[in-house]
């Protein structure tokens, strides 16, 4: 499990500012593995599967995860990908859960 992994689930401030600049880069290069970060504002990452049904049981196991920490992605799956965007709604942009969160849905794939 990775470091990112392991950490606690953490929701920012409504008043917490949204990473950006070096602190944005530095956490995200803890996290690798194919994320890519958009415009300073949130993450995305495709990930590829043989069928539907393991991007299916994937997505299922991403919603599990959003619900136990109460932090709530876009999902999109169609015919063996599902594409996973993550930010933090409350203060427009990436906070550490969003990089935590990223952690574990790489977990669970």
């Amino acid at each position: 499990m990775s470091e990112l992994a392991q950490k606690e689930f953490k929701s920012p401030r409504k008043d917490t500012a949204p990473l950006k600049g070096d602190q944005l880069h530095a956490i995200n290069d803890q996290l690798g593995g194919g994320w890519r970060v958009i415009d300073e504002h949130h993450l995305e990452k495709i990930y590829k599967f043989a069928n539907f049904q393991e991007a299916l049981d994937f997505t299922n196991a991403v919603g599990e995860l959003a619900e136990a920490v109460d932090h709530h992605p876009e999902i999109c799956v169609t015919w063996g990908k599902a594409r996973i965007t993550i930010w933090t709604h409350s203060i427009g942009g990436l906070s550490e859960a969003d990089f935590v969160f990223a952690a574990r849905c790489d977990e669970l794939a």
